[in-house]
C-alpha cells in the first residue's frame, strides 16, 4: 500500500489551499470532495507546478455510505493515509428553531460523524506510518454561538475530539492538530448563508494564509494552530470572561444582524 495524505473537501478554499501546501512540500496527495471536476482541475494545477499530480477520489462524506466507499476506493487503489486532513464541513446560519431539522442534523454527520468515521478508520495506517491527523476546527470551536448553534457545537467537538487524540497518539510518535481559522473569505459563506460583512473583518484571513500556518503548526507538532493574532485572542476570550457573559455578547452580536436583517 503507498502511504499518501489524504484531503477532504479539497474541491475549493481552505481544502485546496492545504492540498497546494502540502503538495508544495512534496506530499503524494489524495484529493476528496462531491465535486469531480473542481477535484481534477485542482489536481492538473498542482501537477502544472511540477509536483506529483494528486489522486482523485469523489465522494459525499455527508452520506451514510459516503466515508465506507471513499476507504474502499482508496484500498482498490493500493492507497494507504499516512497523512489525513479532515477539511470537510458545513455550517448554516439562522435560529436553530427555524431552521430545517434535516440540514442541520446533516452538518453534524458531515462535521462530526463523518470526521470521526474516517479519523477511525485511518489510524491503524496513520500510527504505522507514524504519520498525523489535521483536523480543521473554527474559532468558533471555542464559544457558543447564537446564529449558528450547530455549527459551533460541531467544532468544539472537532476541538475536544482532536486534543484527546494529540494526547493519546503522541506517545506513538503521530501529530495531531487543529486548525482552528476565523473567517474566511471562501464559498463557504455563501453556501451558510454568511452575508459578507456579518463577520468581524479584522479576523478574517485569506485560505492560503490558513493553510500555512496550518501545515507549519502540524508539521512542528503542535496541539491547536489558530492563524492571525485577533484570532487568538478571541480564542482566549471565553477563558477570561464569565460564561454567561461571553454568551451574552454573542447573542447581541446575532440579535443585531437580525435586525438590520
Amino acid at each position: 500500500m503507498q502511504p499518501v495524505c489524504l484531503i477532504t473537501g479539497a474541491s475549493s478554499g481552505i481544502g485546496a489551499a492545504l492540498a497546494r501546501e502540502f503538495a508544495s512540500h512534496g506530499h503524494t496527495l489524495v484529493l476528496t470532495a462531491r465535486r469531480a471536476p473542481e477535484l481534477n482541475a485542482l489536481a492538473d494545477a498542482i501537477a502544472a507546478k511540477g509536483h506529483a499530480r494528486p489522486h482523485v477520489i469523489a465522494a459525499d462524506l455527508g452520506q451514510p455510505e459516503g466515508v465506507e466507499k471513499l476507504v474502499a476506493a482508496m484500498q482498490a487503489a493500493g492507497l494507504e493515509p499516512a497523512i489525513l486532513v479532515n477539511n470537510a464541513g458545513a455550517g448554516l446560519l439562522g435560529d436553530a428553531a427555524l431552521l430545517d431539522r434535516a440540514q442541520q442534523l446533516a452538518i453534524v454527520d458531515l462535521n462530526n460523524r463523518a470526521l470521526t468515521d474516517l479519523t477511525l478508520r485511518c489510524l491503524p495506517g496513520v500510527t504505522r506510518h507514524k504519520g498525523g491527523i489535521l483536523n480543521v476546527a473554527s474559532v468558533a470551536g471555542f464559544m457558543p454561538g447564537p446564529g449558528m448553534a450547530v455549527y459551533h457545537a460541531s467544532k468544539a467537538f472537532v476541538v475536544s475530539f482532536t486534543e484527546a487524540l494529540h494526547e493519546e497518539l503522541k506517545v506513538d510518535g503521530v501529530k495531531v492538530c487543529a486548525l482552528c481559522p476565523g473567517p474566511v473569505p471562501t464559498e463557504f459563506n455563501e453556501q451558510a448563508g454568511v452575508p459578507h460583512d456579518y463577520l468581524p473583518a479584522a479576523l478574517a484571513r485569506p485560505a492560503e494564509e490558513v493553510a500555512r500556518a496550518g501545515y507549519a503548526g502540524f508539521i512542528g507538532g503542535h496541539r491547536i494552530v489558530v492563524p492571525g493574532k485577533p484570532n487568538r485572542i478571541a480564542t482566549l476570550l471565553p477563558r477570561l470572561l464569565p460564561r454567561g457573559l461571553m454568551l451574552a455578547g454573542m447573542g447581541w452580536r446575532w440579535q443585531k444582524a437580525r435586525r438590520r436583517g
